[in-house]
């Protein structure tokens, strides 16, 4: 699992178990990544965390580390991710929080040359997988009737173009789509439906993009970090963690959050807002 990097000093850390004390999360693509680090995160504030997910070793380690449980679950297969809320019920009788995070890209091609099962594979996973764990959190979450938070991955690519593949980025858009029209639906249960959207977070997947890519095959997690800083946020220098979304969703899962529902948290460092080519317009002539 990668470290999420994530420290508290012993004041914070005391403060932050408050903030879901008690709750019961599901997280999918939760063994390692932004799934890994937000499956911590969350258990550090308080909550009981069931890691899903088809890396098996790594999943069942991270568990038993947070004090979790794990289950293997493909969710391009309804029955795995029904079978990880179903855990959930069994274990503490209710579900609090789903974070749909499993997610797969590709290594893109042009649209004229688009090999269609391929992106079937990622409409399985990308979004079938979405739809699979907002359909069965639904229900859990109105049986026991306390209302609850949903948060689904998607990406900037869902609100740029040529960010990613064009099979990628359809199923990106397709989750912000489908979250959306959920939230309408829940929210009379009180159940919340929100997304967060990275940009260009360096984790193994990206990297491994970025080596296919630039045909450099020895590129670092470093090296990606620091070309990410340069050219692709406003903030000069630094790029997003897994930290950085795993806190996004810690907050999209809190009551913190209770009033915010049908809402994309883009966590791009104004990458998707603004350009910063023409900023000298703003610097002093002198």
């Amino acid at each position: 699992m990668e470290s999420s990097g994530h420290k508290h000093d012993d004041g914070r850390q005391n403060l932050a178990t408050e903030r879901l004390k008690g709750k019961v999360a599901v997280v999918t693509g939760g063994a390692r990544g932004i799934g890994g680090a937000t499956a911590t995160i969350l258990a550090e504030n308080g909550a009981h965390v069931i890691v899903a997910d088809v890396l098996d070793d790594a999943g069942e380690s991270l568990a038993k580390s947070i004090g979790g449980l794990y289950i293997h679950c493909d969710v391009s297969k309804e029955s795995d991710v029904e079978s990880a809320v179903q855990l959930a019920l069994s274990w503490k009788g209710k579900l609090d929080i789903l974070f749909n995070n499993a997610g797969i890209i590709d290594n893109g091609r042009s649209i004229t040359n688009l090999e269609m099962e391929k992106v079937a594979t990622l409409i399985n996973v990308n979004i079938k997988g979405v739809i699979h764990g907002i359909k069965h959190a639904a229900r859990a979450m109105i049986s026991v009737g306390n209302g609850g938070s949903i948060i689904c991955s998607s990406s900037s690519a869902a609100i740029m173009g040529g960010l990613a593949s064009h099979a990628y980025t359809v199923t990106k858009g397709a989750i912000l789509a489908v979250s959306k029209s959920a939230a309408c639906e829940l929210g009379v249960h009180g159940i919340r439906v929100n997304c967060v959207s990275p940009h260009a977070i360096p984790s193994e997947m990206l990297v491994n993009a970025y080596r296919d890519h630039l045909g450099k095959p020895k590129m670092t997690m470093e090296e990606v970090s620091n070309r990410i800083g340069e050219c692709g946020s406003l903030l000069h220098g630094r790029c997003g963690s897994m930290d950085d979304v795993a806190q996004a969703v810690l907050f999209l899962a809190s009551d913190e959050a209770g009033f915010i529902t049908g809402h994309n948290l883009v966590l791009d460092g104004g990458f998707t807002s603004s350009k910063v080519e023409m900023s000298f317009i703003y610097r002093h002539k002198s």
